[in-house]
């Protein structure tokens, strides 16, 4: 299996964004109105709680709507709030040695994935990450010292809420310190159950557990799989090993001081990499981020792809998906 990944660089909203917006919509919106229009929010109900919990953003919102054609499926699509149920995997740390790094493992469906490599500099703050409905980022960096990046939480609860994309591009528009960061986490809902881990440049860090049921938990673990403080699904726990990879990262923390690019490997083979596609999701990319250097990879098992704010390389890359675990 093959992946075309995308790197588009565009300082402020425009036809590149637009165009791609526009390229996916059939797809994004067979996915957004799967459970029937009815059952998302409306216009204005999007808008409000846009406008409540991020209205720092809500003027960038009003341009992306814009673009696209002013549309009201596209604008409740692009709120992020209440969006349909989604699961994904994924496996994420922070490196203990003496640089600051983020690498975490995207697992997801091949088929309901943007692989776009974005690098904007919307409202003036310049953020690079992978995009995830166009506007929402499933991992990311800004240009003030924040990396991060998120995990499925492994509950099965759905609230009201906005979608963790948006969530996490929300916070890399907005914030420059963890403490901004982590009030973000704390205060905005999220409509089901995530693992943000948060690292700044100067290698201080955080993981944020996210319900929609519960408040936030701010933890200083820095590792994240698929569950929280406990297992509380235990057949998603079991089908995607999380306490396994858990464990291993643990340990690989704890018990095996490594260079940069080999705790990045790492992330490259069994008991993370997966090759799980018939069942739903496998490993797509490793992206690893380096805030103090405002530089980030992304990392296949047999190629990198390395970008930062001043040294952006737009472009394509088809890249190869093994079926099967690469060899250690």
């Amino acid at each position: 299996m093959s992946l075309n990944f995308q790197a588009i660089s565009e300082d402020e909203p425009g036809p590149i964004w637009a165009g791609l917006f526009n390229l996916y919509w059939p797809s994004y919106r067979k996915w957004w109105a799967s459970e029937g229009l009815s059952g998302r929010p409306t216009y204005r109900e999007c808008r409000l709680a846009l406008a409540q919990h991020m209205p720092e953003i809500l003027p960038l919102y009003e341009e992306l709507c814009e673009l696209v054609g002013g549309g009201d499926s596209q604008a409740r699509f692009l709120s992020f709030y209440c969006p349909p149920r989604y699961l994904s995997g994924c496996s994420q740390a922070i490196w203990q040695g003496d640089r600051p790094l983020l690498v975490r493992n995207y697992d997801y469906s091949p088929d309901a994935f943007d692989a776009i490599l974005m690098r904007t500099a919307w409202q003036g703050r310049r953020v690079i990450g992978m995009s995830d409905g166009m506007f929402g980022l499933i991992d990311g960096m800004n240009d003030a010292g924040l990396a991060l990046s998120l995990t499925f939480g492994g509950r099965r609860e759905v609230g009201d809420g906005f979608g963790i994309p948006l969530i996490l591009r929300y916070i890399l528009q907005t914030c420059e310190t963890l403490d901004e960061a982590a009030e973000v986490l704390r205060r905005v809902p999220c409509h089901m159950s995530y693992n943000v881990t948060v690292l700044d440049a100067e290698r201080r860090y955080f993981t944020a557990y996210l319900t929609p049921d519960r408040p936030t938990i701010i933890s200083q673990t820095p590792v994240a799989t698929n569950h929280q403080e406990r297992v509380e699904w235990p057949g998603h726990a079991r089908f995607t090993a999380t306490v396994e990879r858990q464990r291993f990262l643990l340990n690989r923390l704890t018990l095996h001081p490594e260079t940069q690019d080999r705790f990045i490997s790492m992330f490259l083979r069994p008991p993370l990499y997966s090759t799980a596609f018939s069942s739903g999701f496998g490993t797509l990319y490793t992206a690893a981020y380096m805030p103090a250097d405002q530089m980030m990879q992304v990392w296949w098992p047999h190629h990198v792809w390395t970008h930062s704010f001043d040294h952006f390389v737009t472009g394509s890359q088809r890249v190869l998906i093994p079926h099967s675990p690469p060899l250690g």
